[in-house]
């Protein structure tokens, strides 16, 4: 669905004008579609049907507790990475047994926090990691629920800060150390094996590296299974990327009849951590420009939203598309800006040399 479109040459949202919320609520802010991510969200729970599934939305892609409730409302899993997404999560009314706990640096008190809560597991990145769970667990009188994150050595050619499935990165348990793991936990009083996790990456936009990592995960489950460990659940990650500008990406239903490929049966339930791919069409930063400064060499777009509130093109030079809330009449004179924030960094730019209507600043 198209949730920004514009009516009447203005830019709204669910019928909702932008230009009226920048009056009422002021600039920067972010606007978000509700139907959006709900219907997003709906696609991942309906291309699954009725075999046991729990689709897990990851909680880093965006933590507005408006956004968590209103997806805890539709019966949504969580996937956090700190005890802080976990109190948020349970603050927006989530349900504890519905979170997996994943990242490389869970803290004790983290771990302590989530076990208290009652998560359905912890997504274990090492085997040091494996031990800290289990000696806490002891003290706390309690039995984690633990997967282990297998890291497949897959290269999802997507952005090096944000590709997490390749040996080198510091992501998950190498694939070919993670029977032996497996096998160590039985030795472990406080710990109770649930299932097995891979996540390869964000932004992935080809199916093949998702049907690559998933075979040698069934692979190893196949393993698993013959050494007698049972596993619950098989938890498939996320990573499904969005269109931003030239990218196509597949949809739910292909990635989905990928998944099923490798997982055919209902043998197991399969979780999964969407994120990007829930959020991203589902909001817009609302900004307002303060100048417009001309220079010999370049013109300047300020505006009064900064690489602290879309720190993306800061990041990873990403690119977004950046429109006016009044639509661009045809025929308009053009002219090459950067926008640009009030950030005291030169990296503070949310879009570089973009084409738009030719601006001049009055106050």
């Amino acid at each position: 669905m198209q949730a920004f479109t514009y009516v009447g040459g203005l830019l709204g949202a669910e019928g909702v004008s932008l230009s009226e919320v920048a009056e009422r609520y002021d600039t920067p802010c972010y606007v978000y579609s509700r139907a959006a991510f709900e219907q997003r969200w709906r696609a991942f729970d309906q291309a699954l049907g009725a075999s046991p599934h729990l689709i897990c939305y990851a909680v880093k892609a965006n933590s507005s507790l408006a956004i968590l409730n209103c997806l805890a409302r539709l019966g949504s899993g969580f996937d956090i990475v700190s005890g802080g997404e976990l109190e948020r999560v349970l603050r927006a009314g989530g349900e504890a047994g519905k979170v997996v706990f994943s990242g490389v640096g869970k803290r004790r008190d983290e771990i302590r926090r989530a076990l208290e809560a009652g998560i359905k597991c912890f997504n274990v990145e090492s085997g040091a990691e494996l031990e800290e769970i289990n000696r806490v667990a002891q003290e706390a009188g309690r039995i984690a629920p633990v997967s282990l994150r297998v890291n497949p050595d897959i290269d999802v050619r997507t952005h090096p800060y944000i590709a997490t499935g390749l040996r080198e990165n510091k992501f998950g348990i190498p694939h070919e150390s993670a029977l032996e793991l497996y096998q160590q936990i039985a030795a472990m009083r406080h710990l109770r094996v649930t299932g097995i996790d891979c996540h390869i990456g964000s932004q992935i936009t080809d199916l093949a590296p998702f049907n690559d990592a998933l075979g040698r995960l069934r692979t190893l489950v196949d393993l698993l299974t013959k050494q007698g460990i049972t596993l619950e659940h098989i938890d498939i990650g996320g990573g499904l990327g969005i269109h931003y500008r030239d990218e196509t990406p597949p949809t739910t239903a292909d990635f989905i009849r990928v998944v099923r490929g490798v997982f055919p049966g209902n043998d197991y339930e399969l979780v999964m951590e969407p994120g990007r791919s829930i959020v991203g069409h589902a909001g817009v930063l609302l900004t307002r420009i303060l100048y417009v400064k001309n220079t010999p060499h370049r013109n300047f777009v300020i505006v009064d939203a900064a690489m602290n509130d879309l720190l993306r093109p800061a990041l990873y030079e990403a690119w977004h598309d950046i429109v006016p809330v009044k639509e661009t009449q045809s025929g308009a004179a053009k002219e090459r800006y950067d926008i640009v924030g009030p950030v005291c960094e030169s990296g503070d730019f949310l879009g570089r040399d973009l084409v738009a209507q030719q601006l001049h600043f009055t106050h």
